[in-house]
């Protein structure tokens, strides 16, 4: 019998976290004002939105995971504690954590806990130590599945478990962006810039493209890539089943900072692909079309990371996104007319046509594609719509007027 892996997903907002609730995700992670890892990278969650977030969830029973897992200072103390409180009192299902003042406040609440990947668990003794406070474990992501496989088998003889009194699980990044730093733990934005990444506030310098020079003589070493120090994504589609055999309680995919196109797609694809593990309808065509969906979001390029015993050396070699889609900014919604399920535009930008691939996105929408096959300008059907004309469409859910249209094409 096949264990199920849950699958979690980010949201850096609300339009992403509905992405993740409409796209199969078993647990989304969020992270709440300036005390995260993506501080800066996403427009962050307040407190007053917890209630929302955890009610959201709680509808789809989807759990939902806090991070508070950047280093943390004196002065951050009170406001982690009012924050766990709020956490608590709203239902959160548990806190990411890496200072032991977090753990300890958490545990203080009666939150779950679990590690956070900035702390660095390599092997079953640190398991073992945490054990005492945490329920699950986000093990480095320097590890190979083999090494990882060995921790999970030994969780499972030496029947380690957490407070709860069940055995540990372990979680691991199975898709996104990758850091060149040890599991993140980067200093070159907080050199250069006075702004550290391990506050949440990284500034991305290994993802700029860069020369060796040589300073006694000026000489420039010529380098293969500029973007040395920028890895590509992680991707794990095309050998999950072996994620799977290792034993694995959580996968999670990295993407807290991206649009909530990437969050829907991309766990739509690990949805489908997890289910065909489990139905053993998982085959190698269905891969290279999963891998063609990826694709058309945002990414670095793909490799397989450290699982499969390699060593860092997969690095992208141009600046910023290679998805083979992009979205062009349309116009936004106006009204919606729910008897009739026909949504109301208003086109601000760019042209659209019958056939084109529309993208609409908002805080209660999340993230939908349509293919455009009927569109009306004052009640009569016609094959485009242009700037300026309010226009409408049949659509199958609600459009509100904080809601974007864009048009997808070929990058």
């Amino acid at each position: 019998m096949k264990t199920k892996m849950e699958l979690m997903a980010p949201a850096g907002n609300f339009e992403s976290l509905q992405a993740a609730l409409d796209n199969g995700a078993d647990s989304v992670y969020f992270g709440i004002d300036q005390l995260n890892m993506r501080a800066r990278a996403s427009v962050n969650f307040t407190m007053e939105d917890l209630p929302e977030i955890t009610k959201r969830c709680s509808a789809k029973n989807v759990r939902t995971y806090l991070t508070l897992n950047t280093i943390i200072y004196d002065h951050d103390l009170s406001l982690i504690k009012s924050l766990l409180k709020q956490a608590k009192d709203a239902g959160v299902t548990a806190v990411i954590a890496s200072d032991q003042a977090v753990i300890a406040s958490a545990r203080e609440q009666g939150i779950a806990v679990h590690i956070s990947t900035q702390l660095n668990i390599t092997n079953i003794e640190t398991v073992k130590f945490y054990s005492l406070f945490a329920e699950t474990m986000v093990l480095s992501r320097e590890l190979s599945l083999r090494q990882v496989k060995k921790i999970t088998e030994q969780i499972q003889k030496e029947q380690i478990k957490g407070p709860s009194g069940e055995l540990v699980k372990i979680e691991v990044f199975g898709h996104g962006a990758l850091c060149m730093a040890v599991s993140g733990k980067c200093y070159l934005s907080l050199h250069s810039h006075n702004s550290s990444a391990n506050r949440g506030a990284c500034k991305q310098n290994c993802r700029k493209k860069y020369t060796v020079i040589d300073q006694e003589t000026g000489f420039e070493i010529e380098v293969d890539n500029e973007y040395m120090m920028s890895p590509k994504d992680l991707c794990t589609l095309d050998f999950l089943d072996q994620v799977m055999g290792a034993g694995i309680n959580i996968l999670k995919i990295e993407g807290r900072g991206r649009a909530p196109e990437y969050v829907a797609t991309v766990t739509r694809v690990y949805r489908e692909a997890l289910d065909a593990l489990y139905e053993d309808t998982f085959t190698s065509e269905k891969v290279e079309i999963w891998m063609k969906k990826l694709a058309t979001v945002y990414n670095r390029g793909f490799w397989s990371g450290y699982y499969l015993g390699q060593k860092l050396g997969e690095w992208n070699n141009t600046s910023g996104s290679q998805a083979t889609q992009k979205k062009i900014y349309v116009g936004k919604g106006v009204h919606y007319f729910p008897k009739a399920e026909v949504a109301e535009f208003k086109i601000e930008a760019y042209d659209i046509k019958k056939g084109d691939k529309l993208l609409i996105t908002g805080p209660s929408t999340g993230a939908k594609e349509i293919d455009l096959k009927e569109l009306f300008v004052d009640e009569t059907s016609v094959e485009k719509a242009i700037k300026g004309d309010s226009c409408t469409i049949k659509l199958p859910f609600r459009v509100r007027l904080s809601d974007k249209l864009y048009k997808i094409v070929e990058a």
